[in-house]
């Protein structure tokens, strides 16, 4: 009995250990890895080029919140794609059970909302390498599948965001999109997202915005920009 103690703890520590991988950090380089998946052999992120990327983790294929998710997201195809962003989602499940998976995803979508292909690729992870490369194992909540995991990658490659959550608790795919386009527009404003922001909401200046001798020379920045107590000016959305 002992013995079957000792051996219990431990297969159950190699197990806590093989899914304790480290999370990568916002704004570092995201770990490649190649692997197969339901559009052939992918190699991330370097096969997407240039384009924004979205890298989903769920824990299992079939599963409900699951499945759900992923209507949401086929849903979604055009609205990313206009973005300029390419989608990629994991599981530790092989590519036989994601075809299969796919397939009822859509024939589902077929009887709901009408034809919709899912181009997006499903990435077959049996061992958990890459998921543990991303830190997509989380031991205390369930060492054998990963949790719910988000990262958002920009056109170099860059970790620019990334959030986890529970296996419980289905992704709102929509507050992904609105992430993307405050990234997007952050770096293209050279501007800060305030609380709520959405897409055509005024947004924070990193800086005050103009000297007074800028405003003396024009006169309509005052039209342009406001502020809110001592500390935040916000630049008016076209």
């Amino acid at each position: 009995m002992k013995k079957i103690s000792v051996l219990l703890i431990i297969i159950t520590s190699g197990v806590l250990v093989w899914s304790q991988g480290t999370i990568p950090m916002l704004g570092e380089k995201a770990p490649s890895f190649e692997a197969n998946t339901t559009n052939g052999k992918l190699a991330f992120p370097e096969d997407f080029g240039e384009s924004w990327k979205i890298l989903v983790s769920h824990p299992k294929d079939f599963t409900p919140v699951c499945t759900s998710e992923l209507l949401a997201l086929a849903t979604m195809q055009d609205e990313f794609d206009e973005l300029g962003v390419e989608l990629a989602v994991i599981s530790i499940d092989d590519v036989a059970t994601h075809e299969d998976w796919k397939r009822h995803l859509e024939d589902i979508l077929l009887e709901t909302t009408g034809p919709i292909n899912i181009d997006f690729p499903l990435i077959a992870d049996q061992n958990g390498r890459i998921s543990n490369m991303y830190g997509m194992l989380h031991a205390w909540e369930d060492p054998t599948r990963d949790v719910r995991g988000v990262f958002i990658l920009n056109p170099e490659n860059q970790i620019r965001s990334i959030n986890f959550y529970p296996l419980n608790i289905g992704r709102n795919m929509e507050e992904i999109k609105r992430v993307v386009v405050a990234l997007q527009t952050s770096e293209r404003e050279e501007a800060l997202m305030p609380a709520n922001w959405k897409e055509g909401d005024d947004m924070l200046m990193k800086y005050v915005p103009y000297t007074s001798e800028d405003l003396a020379n024009n006169p309509g920045l005052e039209d342009q920009y406001y502020k809110v107590g001592f500390n935040m000016w916000f630049k008016k959305s076209n």
